[in-house]
């Protein structure tokens, strides 16, 4: 499979990639790759990057994207040559400057030229914000949203079945009348039937000069604040509850560098505890990177925790447990993980990995079924497509949660979970023999907890009594002809 799957296809490439001359290659290659196949054959030779350092005609920050077009020594000059070449391939040409707007936003100039050379023939398309806000034509997102499907996609076979599916629908004219919207929820419903992935999804969102915020009020202007610190990284709630169990209410996973130090606080804040609560039942996912560093507070040592194979560079990136941590582990204790149809991707994560290892009890219903890695694509300025690009491989089950979900150890409706998570810890702290002040609150709390469930047996019975008495009301009418 060609190395295209992962050209351009980085997502929102980070600002600083030029101080970084490794990824600079790696990413030249990729684009390069992409260029080639993009263009017909022969009519692209090379695709280079160039930053600030290379050439001063863009600031720091920023890259110029150079494309070598072959021209021959001989007449016409090969100026003219060029200016042949751009006439012919002028459409391909504008649609690589909106891609590399949209999804390389350092590239603030895109040059075609006749050589290497200072003084070679050139023409440049600079960053234009209003060729990238222009909407497409139907037809031309759904090529495009083809093109990365089957570049990218970890089950290459599925790709092409879906691909030749909606093709057959393009042909007939199935989308030429549809919104963007609609657009995306037609396709995303067909390559789902086909693919079974609920990672892979084309989806609308807001033009980017609308998600900045106001001037004084992004993060340009508060340098101190790191992205994702306004949700505090996902950690929605630290609690010691009664009996001493720590609980953890997590609604996403950072990438450690962000969130590495919130993570460890709210681990610091539970130390002490004797059994711990983590919820995830609105974990909608996040970094795998992420899933380590919280997941490695509970292992003492090296632990193989999940790889991740991609499939366009055919590489397996094993995940193992930190060998240094700041702050305490979390060892000898029991804990509990409640999980709900909503926990999805890094939640899943976090919870099939701690069950395969025998190190946590999961509580709740079957989750979402996401195990596939995702980089979303931007087609234009208001939709794109995410394509899961790789695929999660556990060490010890050599298979993951894809399409199943999550099997809870322990099976109960997700408003449930909490209560019962709660109650077995408390029986466990019991059980251990405790101080008698930690005692006397875990024998308050289950009695606490006893007297809940007996009011919703209570409300139970009652509702369901009552339903039958209603049911019986109507059948009585029915008989009489009321």
């Amino acid at each position: 499979m060609p190395t295209t799957a992962a050209a351009i296809t980085l997502g929102w490439v980070d600002r600083r990639l030029g101080a970084d001359r490794t990824a600079l290659r790696r990413l030249e290659r990729e684009i390069n790759d992409e260029v080639l196949a993009r263009f017909p054959a022969g009519t692209v030779e090379q695709v280079t990057l160039l930053t600030h350092d290379d050439t001063e005609r863009v600031e720091p920050g920023e890259l110029l994207v150079r494309v070598l077009v072959p021209v021959t020594g001989g007449p016409p000059p090969a100026e003219h040559q060029l200016q042949e070449w751009a006439t012919e391939h002028h459409d391909l040409m504008r649609r690589l400057r909106r891609e590399l707007s949209l999804r390389l936003p350092p590239a603030k100039q895109l040059e075609f030229t006749a050589g290497q050379a200072a003084d070679a023939a050139s023409i440049v398309l600079a960053d234009d914000p209003e060729l990238t806000a222009e909407p497409l034509p139907p037809r031309e997102i759904v090529q495009a949203a083809l093109r990365h499907l089957c570049a990218r996609y970890v089950f290459p076979e599925l790709a092409e079945q879906a691909a030749t599916v909606v093709r057959a629908e393009l042909a007939a004219g199935a989308y030429d009348d549809l919104d963007e919207e609609a657009l995306a929820d037609l396709l995303t419903s067909q390559l789902q039937e086909i693919c079974h992935d609920k990672h892979l999804r084309v989806r609308t969102h807001e033009p980017r000069e609308r998600l900045r915020p106001p001037p004084g009020r992004g993060h340009a202007d508060r340098p101190h604040q790191k992205p994702g610190q306004l949700d505090n990284f996902g950690i929605h709630k630290v609690e010691r509850l009664d009996g001493n169990i720590g609980y953890l209410d997590l609604r996403r996973v950072p990438v450690p560098e962000h969130g590495g130090q919130a993570i460890a606080a709210a681990m610091e804040l539970v130390s002490g505890t004797s059994a711990l609560i983590i919820d995830l039942r609105q974990n909608h996912g996040g970094s795998p990177d992420g899933v380590v560093f919280w997941c490695s507070y509970l292992f003492p040592g090296p632990t193989h925790l999940n790889d991740i194979y991609t499939a366009g560079t055919g590489e397996t990136r094993q995940f193992w447990s930190l060998a240094y941590l700041p702050g305490e582990r979390y060892l000898d204790r029991p804990v509990y993980l409640l999980c709900s149809g909503e926990t999805f991707s890094g939640g899943e994560d976090f919870c099939y990995t701690l069950q395969a290892q025998g190190r946590a009890e999961v509580i709740g219903e079957p989750t979402g079924g996401g195990a596939h890695p995702t980089d979303f694509v931007p087609i234009s300025a208001t939709i794109g497509i995410g394509v899961p690009f790789a695929r999660s491989i556990n060490p010890v089950t050599g298979s993951n949660w894809q399409g199943t979900g999550v099997r809870p150890d322990t099976e109960v409706p997700a408003e449930r979970a909490y209560d019962v998570a709660y109650g077995k810890a408390l029986r466990q702290v019991l059980a251990d023999d405790p101080p008698p002040p930690i005692a006397r609150e875990a024998t308050a709390a289950l009695g606490r907890l006893a007297d809940l469930e007996a009011g919703a047996a209570e409300a139970g019975a009652a509702e369901a009594g009552a339903a039958e008495a209603g049911a019986a009301e109507a059948g009585a009418a029915e008989v009489t002809g009321e």
